[in-house]
């Protein structure tokens, strides 16, 4: 490998990362967790690669009030470093 040459990161299939959330929300659901107990702490980049992503439904995104929510679960952008699904 030529140190010259810039290492590119693997990019994730489109979609997999709103897929991922759902599932993992979904899977929340089941096992009892309320929605208002839930947070979804999401990188910035994460933030706005969902934000922009056009397969997740449009009823499972919404903005109200300056808030983003996914699957009716509040989205918190920044302040992490690898994004997660808090269970409260």
């Amino acid at each position: 490998m030529n140190p010259e040459t810039p290492v590119r990161r693997p990019v994730p299939p489109r979609g997999s990362l709103a897929t991922k959330f759902c599932g993992e929300i979904e899977a929340a659901l089941l096992a009892g967790v309320e929605r208002e107990a839930m947070t979804l702490r999401l990188t910035l980049r994460d933030a706005s690669n969902i934000r922009r992503d056009g397969e997740i439904p449009v009823q499972d995104l919404s903005f109200t009030g300056g808030e983003m929510r996914l699957l009716k679960v509040k989205v918190v952008a920044g302040g992490v470093d690898v994004s997660k699904l808090d269970l409260g």
